[in-house]
């Protein structure tokens, strides 16, 4: 392992996107953009729940302490992917910040 790396056995976090209003078809569309993107490829981890009644779509990009920098440019990619869609995003999570954001 390399200095840089970290440990391997570090906790993942995840930044979570809750999608408010996101039909099955478009979540569906959504995904296939988002798995044909480089940005969201391994050691990232995207995990999706589609919109169910009464509970809005979400996904998660998930990822270890050393990848936060490559996980936040995923993230940018995301939103962008998003508005392309005509999504607005209700709320962002972010470990470490207090509070979403958008």
């Amino acid at each position: 392992m390399s200095p840089d790396a970290g440990p391997t056995n570090a906790a993942p976090q995840g930044i979570a996107f809750t999608l408010e209003g996101v039909d099955e078809l478009t979540f569906a569309r959504i995904l296939r953009d988002l798995m044909g993107d480089a940005a969201f490829a391994r050691p990232l981890q995207v995990q999706a729940q589609e919109p169910r009644p009464g509970l809005p779509a979400r996904l998660t990009l998930v990822f270890r302490p050393g990848d936060r920098t490559r996980a936040v440019a995923a993230m940018q990619r995301l939103k962008t992917l998003l508005l392309r869609h005509g999504v607005q995003v209700d709320s962002v999570r972010v470990p470490g910040e207090e509070s979403g954001r958008n």
